[in-house]
């Protein structure tokens, strides 16, 4: 990668993430999804799509002892999300494949808990970037039902898969998770008091039996509307942001 590389704090600094300045980079959203899953100390953890292994490597610093591994089709990146592994001190294998296409070693494999963060941005609807990097992160090449599949498949029986999608994908998601997940739980996350929520993160676990769970929203910032350029999280999202905190819902698995 000849573009410009920087260094990242997350979780106060206890996580140092490297990242092109230009093209994706990974925000709060990764931190979220890696504050959903009820991971335990020991466990296998599956992340799609993992760019520069943020998620990841956020849910090790909450969760010492994982066995991370990711995969991600653009190559740069995933050099990056191995160097941020060894940085950090965990145990990150870092795979650069595509995920419709996982190499045959990883079709005999399932984990205990399967993440990811797709691309948000269906391209037959919008604009696409100049950036080739944050295009293939933010623009939805493989079918939102092509990474359910695979999470699908990847997870063990009884084990989770979490994924943070924009709120207006939900019937998406919904429709496309395959028949083999049950216990659905959505998490919104509502901006601010009064407006929608503009993001969720859906969890399933495969043999799953329990009813649908709509979880109440998680409010992220204070006030209704931005009044100055300070941080206004609330106390929760601070904690989960700033502390590496599980969201409430996290750990009723």
């Amino acid at each position: 990668m000849t573009e410009k590389i920087t260094e990242n704090e997350y979780l106060s600094g206890r996580v140092i993430i490297r990242q092109p300045t230009n093209g994706y980079r990974a925000g709060v959203d990764a931190v979220l999804l890696a504050a959903s899953v009820p991971a335990k100390p020991g466990q296998s953890v599956l992340e799609l799509g993992t760019g520069v292994g943020t998620a990841a490597l956020c849910l090790e610093a909450r969760i010492s002892g994982l066995k991370l591994t990711g995969v991600e089709l653009q190559p740069d990146y995933a050099t990056l999300a191995a160097e941020n592994g060894v940085r950090n001190g965990a145990e990150f294998e870092v795979v650069t494949a595509d995920l419709a296409h996982l190499p045959n070693p990883f079709r005999q494999l399932r984990y205990d808990h399967v993440i990811a963060n797709p691309p948000y941005f269906n391209r037959q609807a919008g604009y696409s970037s100049h950036d080739v990097g944050r295009e293939t992160a933010m623009g939805e090449d493989t079918p939102l039902a092509t990474w359910l599949s695979v999470a699908a498949k990847r997870v063990k029986p009884k084990g989770f898969v979490t994924f943070i999608h924009r709120a207006e994908r939900l019937a998406d998601i919904l429709q496309h998770l395959p028949s083999a997940m049950g216990s659905v739980q959505v998490m919104p996350f509502q901006p601010r008091i009064g407006r929608d929520a503009h993001l969720i993160i859906v969890r399933a676990r495969h043999s799953g039996r329990a009813a649908l769970r709509l979880h109440a929203p998680i409010l992220m910032h204070q006030g209704a509307d931005h009044r100055s350029d300070a941080q206004d999280y609330t106390p929760d999202v601070r904690a989960i942001l700033r502390d590496g905190a599980a969201l409430p819902a996290a750990l009723r698995g």
